[in-house]
């Protein structure tokens, strides 16, 4: 009989009524799965109960472990034996690569609100009204969400080495083009629009790039520092930006990062090699897991229960007629912007990828959880020169872009408050369930997020349409909680698609770039008319009970998150649609 059926009879000879069946199969608030043995995502890395206790368990000799702890921890995914497999480089290389990664997404990223502070200085030397400097910002986003699109493909065929380099060298010379513009409308949009295609890469793959490089109980603080880098680090921009303009000329903004991103250039080339490894699908053990293997693990433990000594599976694999592995890459070797392909399937088949997980639901509530409050982010950008250099406070782009100072400290809170809960939530959720990690752990960050995030923007909406009552102060405090918010959700929508879905992740992160940019495209395009139309309190009630909506969706999300993956295992879109 198979377990479901027997789980079912179980029941109820149990009494447990029909109605309330499904609740006996929840686990820590998770619905299990009753059709797959092994649903992608879910993996031990806790041997067993003993070895949690800190008990003296032998160590599987088929598996590979972290030793560096007080206790074993087991590699998901499973390295292979090829040295230039990125998961075999040594922890110091690898975070290197991410440092180096963070530091020129922070220098690319520092283009989406590097026209909030000095809006007004902008719109007169360019004769514009605020919409079109808004427009700015928005055509800007639409770029990155553009190609981002082309940057799946280009990333699954070859890898995204030659992306970092092309997007670095793109933010080179489309802020020099900016900066030239002088009071050329159409130039100042279309080098924006560049600078989106410069901006692309970093948005769309870094995240990416830290499931290439790390194992799942290393990701946490890596994640919680490439999400402060991408949508963090940028909230510093306009301090800096409100203080050049008025000392130097608006263009100098867009100059600056010309030469910073210039000087990255090379750190770029000569420190962050291919991080896509094309690896054999077995050693995949967060979404893929042999019928072989296992059947063979199995019955090796009824063999040696019995006194019969039998090789393991992987034992059996390697003893079997393979060539050695290739030699390690020399330095020189690994500069080079290709390394072969790392898929045979077709380009147009990866561009079109992305388009039906739209309609998957793990992805979709990762798009909602982190596009929505970036949106929001994005959104107070572009009032906040209308609420402060109006009456009654008048601020100047200095300061108004000192407002930004709350929004950064928020984003460094965020950061160090993920950093540590993503850690300690998984590991005290992954003891609790006996040494199995299961992806929904990550959503427990939604809580803080729905806190600190929801709180700030009713918080901000009620004090922003009353300055002469509540100053500057209130503002700028509830906007940093916003912030904070925001980089919690951006941690944990990350996380939680690179260790359910990492087979998809680039394609996810995709759906991710072009939700959150679309969405700030179109906030851009009416949310002066909007604020100035309903007012700022009504507009900001409305934005954060749809919010608290989207929060509330991670509990639906987290009980019935394993069902899906299981479901999606079993009936995939893309091989449906005969993209895979």
């Amino acid at each position: 009989m198979a377990p479901w059926s027997m789980r079912r009879l179980s029941e109820m000879r149990r009494g447990i009524p029909w109605g309330m069946r499904w609740l006996s199969g929840m686990r820590l608030g998770i619905l299990q799965d009753r059709k797959l043995e092994r649903v992608p995502g879910t993996s031990t890395v806790l041997d067993d109960e003993g070895r949690q206790r800190g008990d003296n368990v032998p160590i599987d000799p088929s598996l590979k472990y972290d030793l560096s702890g007080p206790r074993p921890i087991i590699l998901v995914p499973q390295p292979s034996d090829d040295p230039n497999d990125p998961l075999n480089w040594p922890l110091w290389r690898r975070d290197v690569i991410l440092f180096v990664l963070s530091l020129i997404s922070v220098i690319a990223t520092t283009l989406s609100p590097i026209l909030a502070a000095n809006t007004v200085s902008v719109a007169i030397v360019f004769g514009r009204n605020f919409t079109e400097i808004a427009l700015a910002t928005g055509y800007h986003l639409l770029g990155v969400a553009l190609a981002g699109i082309v940057c799946v493909p280009s990333a699954r065929v070859w890898g995204k080495r030659h992306l970092y380099l092309l997007g670095t060298v793109f933010v080179v010379f489309s802020c020099a083009w900016c900066g030239a513009s002088g009071t050329n409308y159409a130039s100042l949009l279309w080098s924006r629009i560049f600078q989106g295609f410069g901006l692309a890469p970093f948005e769309a793959l870094v995240n990416a790039s830290v499931g290439d490089l790390y194992f799942v109980h290393e990701r946490g603080k890596r994640m919680a520092l490439s999400n402060l880098a991408l949508f963090g680090g940028a909230f510093f921009t306009p301090v800096l930006v409100g203080k050049i303009t008025r000392e130097m000329g608006w263009y100098w903004t867009f100059y600056f990062v010309a030469i910073f991103a210039g000087v990255m250039l090379p750190l770029v080339f000569f420190f962050v090699p291919e991080t896509a490894f094309r690896r054999d699908a077995r050693f995949n053990t967060d979404f893929f897991d042999s019928k072989e293997a296992v059947a063979t693990r199995n019955g090796n433990a009824e063999q040696k229960e019995n006194g019969v000594e039998l090789p393991s599976y992987d034992d059996a694999t390697r003893s079997s007629a393979k060539p050695p592995p290739p030699p390690k890459a020399t330095f020189w070797q690994m500069l080079a912007p290709f390394n072969g392909r790392k898929t045979d399937e077709k380009f147009w088949k990866l561009l079109l990828r992305p388009f039906p997980l739209f309609f998957h639901p793990a992805i979709l509530w990762a798009c909602l959880i982190q596009g929505a409050l970036i949106g929001w982010t994005v959104f107070i950008g572009i009032v906040l020169a209308i609420i402060m250099l109006g009456p009654p406070l008048f601020f100047n782009e200095v300061e108004t872009g000192y407002m930004y100072t709350g929004a950064f400290i928020g984003a460094l809170l965020g950061f160090v408050l993920s950093g540590v809960l993503s850690d300690w939530s998984t590991n005290l959720l992954i003891r609790r369930n006996k040494g199995v990690y299961e992806p929904e752990f990550r959503m427990i960050l939604v809580i803080p997020q729905l806190v600190f995030g929801c709180a700030g923007l009713y918080g901000f909406g009620i004090t922003a349409a009353n300055t002469s009552r509540y100053g500057w102060f209130w503002p700028d405090f509830f906007f940093a909680l916003e912030v904070m918010g925001m980089v919690l959700g951006a941690v944990a929508s990350a996380l939680y698609i690179v260790d359910a879905h990492r087979e998809i992740a680039v394609e996810a992160f995709t759906c991710l770039l072009v939700f959150k940019n679309i969405f700030s495209f179109g906030l851009t395009w009416s949310g002066y008319n909007w604020i100035t139309e309903a007012g700022t309190k009504t507009v900001f009630y409305w934005i954060s009970s749809v919010q608290v909506v989207v929060c509330m969706l991670t509990v639906l999300m987290y009980v019935f998150g394993k069902r899906n993956r299981s479901f999606f295992a079993r009936h995939d879109i893309l091989k449906m649609l005969h993209l895979w």
